[in-house]
Formats: C-alpha cells, sequence, structure tokens
C-alpha cells in the first residue's frame, strides 16, 4: 500500500505567496528581509492551524537563500525546531544558548524556532532572556504560541510580535477548491463551504476534514455525504421549521424537532443553530448587512427568498427568545421540554387573532391583579355568613386603558376591594364560629350583624392623610412584632427578610422566589388593614414581586457579622480602629 500522505502536509506553503490568509504579515516579512529590517527576536502569535509554525520555516529558509542555493535546498542544518512543552527546563534553555555561540557552516544565519513558547517554566524564561535581548548576529530567534497572555511581559519587550488571526471561511474555502483540482475530486461548493465552516478558522482543521470527508465519500464530495459525515444539521431543516414557525403550525413544528433528535443531533446545536439562522435571515433583509452572511452561493437564494417572508419585528424577537434558551439549556433538568417552550413562543409571535393594530396582544399585571382579588372576594362571600355579607359591596371601575378588548365585546368590570377596617374584620371571625342550630345563635347573629355595619367604615370619610417612609418603617415594626407574638415565625422571617420601599402610597416588596411571594399574599390584606389603620391612609397599597436575584444573606463568620453590625452602625469601625480591636 502506498504511503499516504495528508493534506495538510502534503499542501503545506513552501513561499509566503501560498499562505493563505495573512497577506498582511507575509507582507511585512518580505519587506522586512528585503530592506534588511528584520529583528532578531520574533513571536507569531494565534489561533491553531493559521501559518505560525509554516510562516517561521518559510522565513528561515528565506533569509539563507543567496542565489547559489539548489531549488531543493531547505537549510535543515540551519533551521532548530524545539518544543517547548517537552523542553520547559532551564537545563533545555542553557542547552541552547550553548548552541547558538557557534555560527552557521551553511547560509548566514542560524534560525530557532520554538513551538509553543508559553510552555516554558519562569526560570527557563529568566534565563533566556540575556541571549534573547543580545544575541549573536547569526542568530534570529521565532517563538510560536497560541497564549500571548501566559508569557511573561520581559520577554514580550523583547519580541516583535506579529498577530495571526483566523483564516476566513472564503478564503479557506478557495484554498479547498484549488486542493480539490491538484486531488481530482468533484467537490459541491456547499460541501467546501460546510467544511470551512467546521473548521472555524484554521486552515490544517479545514485539511484535515477534508481528507476525512473524502475517504467517506470518494472522489465525489456532496454537501450531504458531508452533513452526515460531521454530524452537521443540514441547513434545509432550519429553513423547514422556520416556514412552520412563521405559519403557527405547532404540531408539524414538534414532530420536526422529533425527527432532529431521532437523528441524533443534539438539542442545543439546533437551538444554537436555530438562532444563527434567524440572525442570517436577519441581515438579509439590508442591502448594507448583505456582506455579513457567510453561506454557499446556493443557498444565498433560499435566505434571501425566506427572508421577503419574514418581518423584521419577528426575526429579532425570535433571535431573543432562541438565544434565551440557548444560555438556559445547560441549566434545564429538562432540556427537551424547554427547547419544545421555545419553539412554541416562536409560533405563537406570529399568530392571528392576537393582534391589535399592529402590535402583540399584552395583558398587562394589573388585570390579573383585579382577577384575584374578584376570585378571592368571590370565595370570601361564601365563607362568610348570609348576615354578614353586607361588608362585602362591587363597585364599578372602568377597565384599565392598557388592557385590548375586542370591539363587540362590552368591557370587564374588575370588582374593587372595598376597605374593612380591624375591628370589622375580628367580628367577621366571630361571626364563623357561630353555630346556626339554635335560636340563641340567630339572636347572636343579629347583634353580629349590627356590630358589622356599625364598625364598617364610611367611604366617603376615609382618611388620606400624609406619612413617610420612617413612619411607614415603624408601623411595619409594629405588625412584625405582632407576628412574633402570635408565633408565625415563618411569615416573620419572610416579612423582615428586606425593606420595604415606599413609592408614593404604594409599598415595594421583593422575594427571591415565588413561594415566599405566595405566602406573603396569604397575609397581604390582614398587613394591609393594620398599615391603613396605623398610617391613617386607606390608598395604601402593596406591591409584591419576585426578583430572582437577591439573595438573603446570612452572617456566619465573626467577619461576617462585624460587617452586618458596621452596616447598621458605621461608627462601630471608629470604635474598633480607636482601640485597635481585631475581629
Amino acid at each position: 500500500m502506498e504511503h499516504f500522505i495528508v493534506s495538510a502536509r502534503k499542501y503545506r506553503p513552501t513561499v509566503f505567496k501560498d499562505v493563505v490568509g495573512q497577506q498582511a504579515i507575509t507582507n511585512t516579512l518580505e519587506n522586512a528581509i528585503e530592506n534588511n529590517h528584520l529583528a532578531q527576536a520574533l513571536l507569531f502569535t494565534g489561533p491553531r492551524g493559521v501559518g505560525k509554525t509554516t510562516c517561521a520555516r518559510i522565513l528561515a529558509k528565506k533569509i539563507n537563500q543567496d542565489g547559489t542555493e539548489k531549488v531543493d535546498e531547505d537549510f535543515a542544518f540551519n533551521i532548530f525546531e524545539l518544543d517547548a512543552a517537552s523542553n520547559n527546563s532551564v537545563d533545555d534553555i542553557r542547552n541552547l544558548i550553548d548552541q547558538v555561540r557557534i555560527p552557521p557552516q551553511v547560509g548566514m544565519y542560524k534560525v530557532y524556532i520554538i513551538d509553543e513558547v508559553h510552555m516554558l517554566s519562569s526560570a527557563a524564561f529568566n534565563a533566556f532572556l540575556k541571549t534573547l535581548e543580545e544575541p549573536p548576529k547569526h542568530a534570529i530567534f521565532i517563538l510560536a504560541t497560541t497564549e500571548k497572555h501566559k508569557i511573561i511581559p520581559t520577554i514580550l519587550s523583547r519580541c516583535q510580535i506579529f498577530d495571526f488571526k483566523r483564516i476566513t471561511v472564503n478564503d479557506i474555502k478557495g484554498h479547498l477548491i484549488e486542493v480539490a483540482k491538484l486531488e481530482n475530486i468533484d467537490a459541491e461548493d456547499d460541501a467546501l463551504h460546510i467544511i470551512a465552516q467546521k473548521a472555524d478558522g484554521a486552515l490544517r482543521d479545514a485539511l484535515s476534514i477534508f481528507d476525512r470527508v473524502v475517504s467517506f465519500s470518494g472522489k465525489n464530495l456532496t454537501r450531504q455525504a458531508v452533513t452526515e459525515n460531521l454530524n452537521v444539521l443540514d441547513y434545509t431543516y432550519y429553513f423547514s421549521i422556520t416556514d412552520l414557525l412563521l405559519a403557527n403550525d405547532i404540531p408539524k413544528v414538534l414532530v420536526a424537532y422529533n425527527d432532529i433528535l431521532a437523528q441524533g443531533f443534539e438539542g442545543h446545536h439546533f437551538v444554537t443553530g436555530l438562532a444563527s439562522h434567524f440572525r442570517d435571515l436577519l441581515v438579509c433583509q439590508n442591502q448594507e448587512t448583505i456582506a455579513l452572511l457567510e453561506v454557499g452561493e446556493q443557498v444565498k437564494t433560499l435566505y434571501f427568498e425566506q427572508a421577503k417572508n419574514t418581518s423584521h419585528e419577528f426575526l429579532i424577537e425570535a433571535i431573543a427568545i432562541a438565544n434565551s434558551c440557548d444560555l438556559k439549556y445547560k441549566t434545564s433538568h429538562n432540556q427537551r421540554l424547554l427547547v419544545e417552550l421555545c419553539l412554541l413562543q416562536l409560533a405563537s409571535l406570529t399568530a392571528k387573532g392576537e393582534k391589535k393594530n399592529g402590535s402583540r396582544f399584552v395583558i398587562p399585571p394589573s388585570y390579573f391583579k383585579a382577577e384575584s382579588i374578584a376570585s378571592e372576594k368571590a370565595v370570601t362571600a361564601k365563607e362568610i355568613p348570609s348576615e354578614a355579607a353586607v361588608v362585602i359591596d362591587v363597585v364599578s371601575e372602568p377597565i384599565p386603558s392598557e388592557i385590548n378588548t375586542s370591539e363587540d365585546t362590552a368591557p370587564e368590570e374588575p370588582i374593587k376591594e372595598r376597605v374593612i377596617d380591624r375591628p370589622q374584620i375580628l367580628a367577621e371571625r366571630n361571626a364563623k364560629k357561630v353555630s346556626a342550630l339554635s335560636l340563641k345563635s340567630i339572636q347572636k347573629k343579629q347583634e353580629l350583624k349590627k356590630e358589622l355595619v356599625a364598625n364598617q367604615p364610611d367611604e366617603a370619610n376615609l382618611p388620606t392623610e400624609e406619612f413617610d417612609e420612617p413612619q411607614m418603617i415603624s408601623a411595619w415594626k409594629e405588625y412584625t412584632d405582632q407576628v412574633e407574638q402570635d408565633g408565625k415565625y415563618n411569615l416573620l422571617s419572610h416579612l423582615t427578610m428586606g425593606v420595604p420601599k415606599l413609592d408614593g402610597f404604594l409599598i415595594h416588596l421583593e422575594f427571591p422566589n415565588e413561594t415566599i411571594k405566595v405566602e406573603v399574599e396569604r397575609a397581604k390584606y390582614e398587613l394591609l388593614g393594620f398599615l391603613r389603620e396605623k398610617l391613617r391612609n386607606y390608598n395604601v397599597d402593596i406591591s409584591i414581586e419576585v426578583n430572582e436575584t437577591i439573595e438573603k444573606r446570612y452572617a456566619y463568620t465573626p467577619r461576617e457579622k462585624f460587617e452586618k453590625l458596621k452596616e447598621k452602625n458605621p461608627m462601630i469601625e471608629k470604635l474598633r480602629k480607636e482601640f485597635d480591636l481585631d475581629i
């Protein structure tokens, strides 16, 4: 069997003009050689597979050429390659320094190429400093690395730095076309484009993938063969799913996603690809951004056609939804459900019947608040006996303007809560305890009815006195003290978790999760009645929200306890400094 040479070695450039995608660096090096401006210490840095070692070898060979050498002369005796990953000790650098003193026997320069130089130890770097700064006139050092930030600044300051960039998809595809011609391989343009995208800017990776796919498909390289061998989700899936999303066909969308999973593709890979697809459709809608579309010529037509059928607003919101799903994917316990929920949201963006005047139908939180108050009032009316039900009053008010309603339907009227004074609440509780099975109980109910009516405040004369935040905090403290006396320690911990904020007559509460919010809402109306009575202002209301970024901090260590005390009284820090105290 004939020995096979991989394409990355077989087609490795031997002159600067053959280097792909690094024209700025190769032109600089050529001009430096011609003008005799070449530095004696060079640092080539950049991602893997972009031509750092290749350019170093071409440079080493070119500076030793004087026109009298043979055509195949490679000056191997003048070029020394050192792998710093396995030769990173001080002794290895000392041996290198000893060799540097010996002048070359052939050519003008001895070139030392140190690959992965960031792997050298600190002691080896320090031993190398003097020689690198003042090498013999016949020595040239070329350092190559993928991680420039790991090299100490004293080394960087002694080198002329060349930053190699990632090679563009079009440059890699152009090189693959040349290689395919030289290998007599019939390759589709889309197939080579997928290989170039998969390489992620590294030409060596692209050539390795090319060899692998050729071994799979033979002399005819097709897009289908490439996607099948590389386990790449074909772009046709994204076009068909986008059409289904625009048509709001949720069942077919879910079936299509199930087919993708059945073929062995990961949901995360699908979501990121779908977000990229929406991004490509977005850049197709503007002439100035079409250049950002990096796809094959055959696929561009499909993108332009689908971009005409999608709105700018849909694509922006779709990208945001897909990106949110991408961020949550790794932390989700049910990843399939997360992606399916994302697809449901995408398929609902353009749903007809949910739009009015070109804007999405949005139900504000106040609508649900009014609805919940109505349901709670209905429950209260069932629990309180008929004689005591006089404390509940239905007050109609216009529906909020932000709630969109159909034109042929009269707006619903939410039920407004009627303020009940604290003595009245106690009377209600007593009414619930009275049995209805005796004449004495009926008489008792009549007395309670009178008490309820007497204690009910006149709505027209409800006080609305001004108050400030300290007064509100004081009333809040009284209520928490009462809760503590009642033994409701769980509610006490929730109410003392943070400091309530006052905005006009609205008290804002924030909790870290929904569970705490629900428990506080159960005690909301009793709390609200207490605050209104204490502050003598019946316009007071409470807003309870969930903010998952809030974390309750507990002080465990002495330092944390001291910092907690210092927040409450900054003078403690002055006391500690005055007496030079330790914590």
